[in-house]
């Protein structure tokens, strides 16, 4: 590539994440709400979605990934929820335990959670700032 050349991106395809165990792993994110867009068995893949929007969270079965708390500091994936403290008390109730209480975040409110093999997904809302969230204005406060 020249330096007169560049690439583009274009937004992202999917977050990998690796799992031990593809079917506990799915039972998992099903509890937490996430809906199965394809899963490849013979292929150690599932493909969880995220919205309306292709791209997902893909979860893929790695050799050797036994449990573990998650690292800290730990890369995290956030998502978009429309009231992160409701999510947050509707997690438990399914028995995924956030890793704390709901926190502020500059936007509105975060909660977090970690997967048996220490992937961090949070949930955030925009609550602070409706106009910077996918609902626009519509958001909660």
């Amino acid at each position: 590539m020249s330096d007169e050349e560049s690439y583009e991106l274009l937004g992202f395809d999917n977050v990998l994440l690796p799992v031990g165990d593809l079917g506990q792993a799915v039972e998992f994110y099903e509890r937490a709400g996430f809906t199965v867009g394809f899963r490849f068995d013979e292929a150690g893949i599932a493909l969880l979605k995220v919205g309306g929007e292709t791209p997902g969270i893909l979860l893929r079965h790695e050799e050797g990934v036994g449990h573990r708390p998650p690292p800290w500091p730990a890369p995290r994936v956030w998502l978009e929820v429309p009231d992160a403290r409701a999510t947050a008390r509707e997690l438990a109730s399914a028995g995924v335990a956030p890793l704390d209480e709901p926190f502020p975040a500059v936007t509105g409110w975060t909660v977090e959670v970690a997967d048996p093999w220490g992937n961090v997904i949070g949930f955030t809302d925009y609550s602070k700032r409706p106009a910077l969230g996918r609902r626009g204005a519509g958001a909660v406060s």
